[in-house]
Formats: C-alpha cells, structure tokens, sequence
C-alpha cells in the first residue's frame, strides 16, 4: 500500500488518479490508467472468472473547465472502453440527449456554489450507441485551480447487485415493481424487458402452469425511445406464440431454466415467424437475448413471467454475467409476487369502493359523485363512500359516510354499513332508525372476537343521511357525527345546513345522543352536496373556513353546468394536490315532479270512502289519458288499499297519485300502525285477500313509516 501523503493543494483529479493505482490489482486490466505522473502501464486481460472479475477497474475521472470542456480524463480500463472522451470534447456528448439538460444543471450548479454533488446513478453513452451504467459524483476543483473534477464509478456486479436489490421494491405498485427491475438489468445489456404473466399483472393468484394458456403481457421496457411500430411496448399483450415459445423456453423439462439465444440469426430460427420477431426484437444490432424466468420458490415453482436482456450479438453473455442476471432476477422475483398480492388486494377495495358510487339519477334528480383515495394505493383506499338510489316509493335516498383508518378493514367496514343502509331505506325506515341500526352495528364489529382483536376498530364513523321527496320538495335529513352537507338555492345563495354536533356512531353508552331529524325545503333547481373531511380540511385553516370554501365553490355551479363536469371542477379547486386524506363529493340536483304529475286527496275514514276515491280516481286518470287496462287496475288497487285503511286504521286518509315515466304510484296514508303482511290465506277466511289482489295488480308495493302511522305504496305499469 503506498503510504505516500498527498499535498493538501492536490486537485480532485489528481486524488481520484492516485486512488486508481491502489485500486488496480497487479496483472489486471488490459489498458492502464494514467499513474499520478501520467505514465501508462500494461495490463494483461481478465479472464471470465468471478474471484478476478471482483477485482476489476471500475473508478475513473473527467476534469472539466468552467465551460464544461474536458481539459483532462482518465477513462482507461476496459470497463470505459468507447466512451470516446478526449481533451477539448464537451462533456456533454458523453451522455444521452434526454439526459444532457438534468446533467448541464447540475454540473453549473457546482461551479456556482462549490458544492459537491455526490453519486448520480447516470448512464454515459459510447460511440458504438450503447451505454454504461455509472455512479457519477460532481466535485469542485481545489483553489486556485477552477473548473471540475467528474468521478465515474462503474456499476460492477456486485455494487450493481446491491442497488438493484434497494431500489426495487420500494414500491408495492407492480408496473412500478417491473419498471425498477428493467431499469437494473439495463447495465448487462442495450435493451431491457419484464414480461408478466396476465394473471399476475391483475393481481390474480398463480399457483401452478399446468397445461392452462399462456398470456404475457409487458409490464416494463427500457430505455425510454421511440420503438418501431408492432413492437410491443408496456400495457400491450405478446402475440400468442411470442407468449407460448418463451413459456416453453424458460419451463424446459417443467423447470425454469435461463436461456440465451447468441445472435439474430438464432433468434429469427427459434421465434419463426416475422411478425413475432418485429413484436419481441428491438433493433436489429441488439440480437442476442438472455432470458431470465421471475420464479416464486414453491412445490412446483411457479413462474410469474420473463425477464429479457438484448445486447448486440457482438457482446455474447459471459457465464458469471448470467450468474449474476439469474441472481438478481430471483432475489427480486418476491417483490413482484407481493406486488401481485398488492394489486390484488387493490383491485378489490376500488371494485367495492366504485359498486358503492351512485350511478346516475332519475326523472326527479340528477346525481354527480367523485372519489379520490388518499393514495393510488389500497393503503389509502377504504373508508369513505357516497351512495344515492331511488327508493320504491319515488324518493331517492343520499348517503355519505366516512368510516375510521383506510385499508381493507375500512373498506370492509364501509361496505357492511353501506349495504345495511340500503337495505332498512328500502324497507321503509326513517333515517334516524337507519343510523341506530348502523350505531349498533358499529359497536358490536368492535368486540373483543370481530374488532380489536383483528386489529381494525371502527368507532368514531360518521354517516349522514338524506331522503329526497320530489313531490313535496322536502329533504328528510340524520346525521351522526358528519359534517352538514351545502345546501345552494335556486338564486344562488349557498349555506351549510344547522344540523346539531353528534359524537358520531359507535360513541360509549354514556355518551349517546339520539338522531335528530331535520326537515328542509328544496325548491326545483337546489343543489345539495354532501361530502366526507378530506375534501375541506385543511391543516392551517379552521374546518368552518373549508365548508365555506366549499360553499362558495358550489355556489358557482350555474344550472346549466353539467353536473359531473362541475363535481370535478370543484375537487379541483378544493383539493388540487394529493391530499392526506381521501376526498369525496356528491352533488345532488333537485328537480322534482311538475305540478301536473302529481295529485292528492284527503278523505275521511268512513264506510262510503272507497267509493269516493274510485269515482275521484277514475276522473283524475281520465284527465291524465290513462289507458283503459291501467285506469282499472289503479281503481282497483286504490280501491282495496283504502278498504283496508278504513277497517285498520283511524283517522283521515291520504290519496296521493305520482305520474312516473315508467308507471303510476299510488300511495295511500293513514294513521294506523299496523304493518299490512301478504299471507296465503284458507278457503273460509273471511279477509286477508286484499293484498293478494294488490299484490297481483303490481309491479311492486310496500310500506314506511311517518310520525303520523304510515303509508302503503304501490306501483302500477303503464
């Protein structure tokens, strides 16, 4: 070891030369770098074995002046071989076109302040038009000297091993997992490509070949360029031999095996066919292949693609460089595998998050929603949702709610409340019965078996919920816990709706409250939007300054916007970047029935009232130009309903006729509390058989409650 000091005034280059010299073995490289008085030694050639080849040259040096002009180098050993540098070049024809921007910036960057910019993973470009892989450090020259000392760091084997290993990964995104790969098998060659199987590329489980059909789809390709047409790039599917011939090259005697086809001629000769060569082959210079199987250790393994190599047919692939290619590829092959199992799982979450998004409105109200997860990730994905949907009776209900945490026990979580909302609405419950329901249920998925004990609690979820009556132009409206949705009126004028706080669902015993039930009048033309925290929080804004953002937002939404358009419009201007949490909006436009469609009596419950609501009914379907079959069955049915509120029930009795696109509704309200039940009723009863008669007359019919007793609905096709 030579223990020569240096003098303190030595520039970089001359530090960087002298480290040469200790770095290079005795009998090693076949070109010398210059020593530190610029004389050149004689090396004698490496042979291809791993034990020498871990001693290689891979450290050179590039002194630069203020106008980026190489005044000095020492690129020598055969690992920089072709990079063509020279004194009086412009260091920038060392690199690629696309890089020569970035790499400009940063060399003037150094000579403007004096600091080092240290190991840039940069790719140098030789004269023949491939390129090397370096590690490229930026130092500035020691005074008085000026200008710059570049330092190039080969990636060899192993270092290349190791930053391949703690680059990939570090994404559970597979085009990403697959782009990372790409990026690291582009030092072993000019051309570099991730093949996966179909199944793993939708996250779906791969669990054995079999005799199943093989379809690859190409997950990464590197380096960026311009690609001759049919040549397939990421997103695209390989032609089906392309897919079968590489399956069966890398699965000879059912166990992956590396294969390397040496030239193009070989290559043309195994593929056979030239439409699968202008699909797999590059260019024509890069014609040998190396071709690596992503293999998941198990009993049998299993496959999840093909990654490729292609370097020029002059260049063949030297044993321990596929030894390390394979090395590589297998150690990598688990990321790709929890990648898949990420997907999965992703692909998941956004199905049942989307099945739960309204889809569109009615004759009565139109409906615009947006959704964005906090991250493109399932971990970001689960707890908020917005619903909307017609209930049996010409309502339309709209629900939001945001359920503690993200993830798949959030979405799991949200989905269970969804559904459980959709169904007691259907069933005719007020909105606050709905929220006890779902209050209870939050508390019983928190037990000590279900809840903490799988690591996820949902206490603390939030719900609003709101039912729209497009006949008396009234939203119904329970919270619990959420923020009051933005109502916007026919002139414009946009407020937050006086709801009173709640703790939300799942709250302790002690500190329950009961639903509130607040009622509000929507005249044709009101827009409403309910959203979840993400879209108006704000860390250096109080959240009533958010909601009155939102409000001003929504405020600017004309009536002749369409509404999806302007849902996004909104998010846009709320929530431009990427937020912490996950944003959710639903716009609700309130239209309604017109005055004409709709009609209502209020009759007494005497014996003679049947009678009078047939004759009212049939002049009132005349007036409407029922047909004749319709008529009767409405007077039919109005006639049987109003029968039996006579008989059940006290008090006056509500008639109320709703002209639809697809039919007539007829609704008939007293103030009875019984639940009228179709049951299959014996020859001598003597009742029971009105509802039968309902039940055959329609399409469909039930019943909900009001403060008052309760109304039996029912629809009638036109």
């Amino acid at each position: 070891m030579d223990s020569t000091p240096f003098p303190s005034s030595s520039s970089a280059f001359d530090l960087v030369s002298r480290a040469l010299g200790r770095y290079i073995p005795r009998g090693g490289a076949a070109a010398g770098p210059a020593d530190a008085r610029g004389h050149r030694t004689t090396r004698h050639p490496v042979p291809d074995n791993p034990a020498v080849g871990q001693q290689e040259q891979i450290l050179g040096a590039v002194n630069l002046n203020q106008d980026l002009m190489i005044t000095r180098c020492n690129l020598d050993a055969p690992v920089f071989a072709g990079l063509g540098a020279a004194a009086g070049k412009p260091f920038v024809d060392l690199l690629p076109p696309w890089d020569v921007p970035t790499v400009t910036r940063r060399l003037r960057q150094v000579v403007e302040t004096g600091e080092a910019h240290v190991a840039r993973i940069q790719r140098l470009r030789r004269s023949d038009g491939s390129e090397l892989v370096v590690s490229l450090s930026i130092l500035p020259a020691a005074a008085p000297e000026e200008g710059l000392t570049v330092s190039v760091i080969a990636m060899a084997r192993r270092l290349h091993l190791y930053a391949a290993e703690t680059a990939i990964g570090t994404s559970l995104d597979i085009g990403e997992t697959a782009q990372s790969l790409a990026e690291s098998l582009l030092a072993w060659g000019d051309v570099a490509a991730v093949d996966l199987d179909f199944a793993v590329w939708t996250g779906e489980g791969v669990t054995g070949q079999g005799q199943r059909r093989i379809r690859l789809r190409r997950a990464a390709l590197v380096p960026d360029r311009a690609w001759p047409e049919g040549y397939v790039t990421p997103g695209d599917d390989l032609p089906s031999d392309a897919s079968r011939l590489l399956a069966q090259a890398v699965l000879r005697n059912d166990a992956p095996q590396t294969i390397v086809i040496p030239d193009r001629e070989a290559v043309e000769r195994v593929l056979d066919s030239p439409r699968v060569v202008r699909a797999l082959v590059p260019v024509d210079r890069s014609a040998g292949v190396a071709c690596i199987p992503l293999v998941l250790d198990g009993m049998p393994p299993v496959v999840l693609g093909v990654a490729e190599v292609w370097r020029r047919s002059d260049c063949p692939f030297r044993d321990s460089e596929l030894v390390d290619l394979q090395e590589l590829v297998a150690r990598t092959a688990h990321h790709v595998d929890l990648a898949r199992q990420h997907q999965r799982e992703h692909t998941q979450v956004l199905a049942l998050q989307r099945r739960l998004l309204p889809r569109t409105g009615g004759d009565t109200i139109e409906i615009a929603s947006v959704y964005r997860p906090a991250t493109p990730d399932s971990a970001g994905v689960g707890g908020d949702w917005v619903n909307s949907f017609p209930l049996p009776d010409g309502r339309t209900a709209l629900v939001v709610g945001d359920v503690v945490g993200h993830g798949l026990g959030a979405a799991a979580t949200m989905g269970q409340l969804s559904m459980e909302a959709r169904a007691l609405l259907s069933a005719g419950l007020a909105p606050d019965e709905v929220l006890e329901h779902l209050d209870e249920t939050v508390t019983l998925l928190d037990d000590a078996e279900s809840g903490l004990a799988a690591g996820y609690s949902a206490l603390g979820s939030t719900c609003c919920i709101a039912l729209y009556d497009p006949v008396s132009h009234h939203v119904v409206l329970s919270s619990a816990g959420h923020l009051p949705p933005v109502l916007v009126t026919p002139d414009g004028h946009a407020d937050p709706l006086a709801l009173r706080p709640h703790p939300g669902l799942g709250a302790e015993f002690a500190l329950r409250e009961p639903f509130d039930v607040h009622t509000f009048v929507v005249p044709p033309g009101s827009l409403l939007a309910l959203y979840t925290d993400g879209l108006v929080e704000d860390p250096a804004l109080p959240i009533d300054e958010g909601i009155d953002r939102l409000a001003d937002a929504v405020s600017a939404v004309h009536p002749w916007d369409a509404l999806q358009q302007a849902a996004r419009h909104v998010v846009s201007v709320l929530a431009p970047a990427r937020q912490r949490d996950d944003v959710t909006l639903l716009l609700a436009r309130m239209i309604g029935y017109r005055k004409g469609d709709t009609a209502t009596l209020r009759l007494p419950a005497r014996y003679d009232t049947p009678a009078r609501a047939r004759a009212q009914v049939f002049a009132l379907l005349g007036q409407w130009r029922t047909r004749d079959d319709t008529r009767d069955k409405t007077v039919l049915l109005v006639s049987e309903l109003v029968t039996n509120a006579v008989r059940f029930a006290a008090g006056p009795i509500t008639v109320r006729l709703i002209r639809t696109g697809s039919g007539l509704l007829c609704e008939v309200g007293d103030t009875g509390n019984g639940r009228p039940c179709l049951r299959r009723g014996d020859l001598l009863d003597d009742g029971g058989r009105g509802l039968g008669v309902v039940h055959r007359l329609t399409t469909r019919w039930g019943v909900r409650w009001t403060d008052t007793g309760k109304v039996v609905w029912a629809e009638v096709a036109r």
